[in-house]
């Protein structure tokens, strides 16, 4: 079974996440450089760095599960992981 639910993050960037039945997919377009994010994954929750020109911006959100992987590429961001 496919599932998409689309959310947004509250800073302009909405958060797509895809559901399977052996896999899940949260992917968020941060309209930004790469090198200017870093991601890390701690249980069920996502953390997002982006090194802005000021002060950095922090966000951090849930996931459906464990993840697998965090990528972001072209300034969007996908975190993937299994059922």
């Amino acid at each position: 079974m496919n599932h998409i639910q689309t959310r947004s993050t509250g800073d302009g960037a909405l958060l797509r996440r895809y559901e399977y039945d052996d896999a899940w997919i949260v992917a968020a377009d941060l309209g930004v450089a790469d090198e200017t994010v870093s991601v890390d994954t701690v249980g069920t929750t996502a953390m997002v760095v982006v090194e802005g020109p000021e002060e950095p911006v922090e966000s951090e959100f849930e996931l459906p599960g464990t993840a697998t992987s965090a990528t972001v590429t072209n300034g969007v961001l996908v975190v993937e992981g299994e059922r």
